[in-house]
């Protein structure tokens, strides 16, 4: 009979791996920027909400998607 081919294995882009986080669900998770300097300058309410994580947007999620195929 026909040989069966062997599908490629996919590699993680490294990059990607440490930005972005996978949840349970599919969804898609990013750190917000503009916490590296002048940080005397920025209110404590807007640091409190750039500390936490928050979704890609759904224009981006298909191309991170393609980078982390193993989710």
């Amino acid at each position: 009979m026909g040989k069966k081919v062997k599908k490629l294995k996919l590699k993680t882009h490294r990059g990607a791996a440490k930005r972005f986080k996978i949840t349970a669900t599919g969804k898609i998770l990013r750190m917000h920027s503009g916490k590296r300097h002048l940080l005397g300058t920025k209110k404590a309410n807007r640091m409190r909400r750039l500390k936490k994580m928050t979704q890609v947007h759904a224009a981006d999620a298909k191309n991170v998607h393609k980078m982390l195929p193993y989710g």
